[in-house]
């Protein structure tokens, strides 16, 4: 495992902590606890940007390690570091984007694992990300009337959590092979 899959398993761990705050105070605190699930998935997708990042990151310098120091080097080096400061929501093609400008890899083609295909796997990864910027920028619709319903259900955060491994997992193999 990477350096990067191994933090992120660390990271993900937030999320699965804010999953089980959630499980332990949502009968007593039913709409105080909402926000938890909100977080869970902020939390999750967080540490998949992070790992991105990392991963990226961890790979292009394995591979300049013959030019460290060197122009050639020190201009990827900074060419890398000024893209990831802009580097927000990685959903596929970003990802994928990234992989293939600096490695000549593309990732997504090996996101295969249990039932998982790369172009479901693509989609759930963008689904989740949209369903963030939801969680974040829309987290309570003003409503009259009837309560909304939960944008992040507890089986949805759970499955993003799962996913979001699976998807570290499969990343982390197409970039060994």
């Amino acid at each position: 495992m990477s350096r990067a899959g191994a933090a992120f398993d660390s990271s993900i761990e937030d999320a699965t902590a804010l999953l089980q705050q959630f499980d332990a105070i949502h009968k007593e605190q039913p709409t105080t606890a909402e926000v938890l699930k909100r977080a869970g998935l902020v939390m999750a997708l967080t540490a998949w940007e992070t790992y991105v990042e990392d991963r990226v990151s961890e790979a292009v310098y394995a591979r300049l390690k013959a030019v460290n120091g060197s122009p050639i080097g020190t201009f990827v080096s900074n060419k890398l570091a000024g893209e990831l400061k802009r580097f927000h929501n990685p959903n596929a093609e970003k990802t994928r984007r990234i992989f293939v400008d600096y490695l000549e890899i593309d990732v997504t083609t090996g996101w295969k694992w249990l039932h998982f295909e790369p172009t479901t796997a693509r989609k759930m990864l963008d689904e989740l990300l949209a369903k963030r910027g939801d969680a974040v920028h829309r987290s309570k619709p003003l409503n009259a009337g009837a309560p909304a319903p939960h944008l992040i259900k507890r089986d949805d955060l759970e499955k993003a959590i799962r996913f979001l491994k699976g998807l570290v997992e499969a990343t982390d193999k197409a970039l060994h092979e």
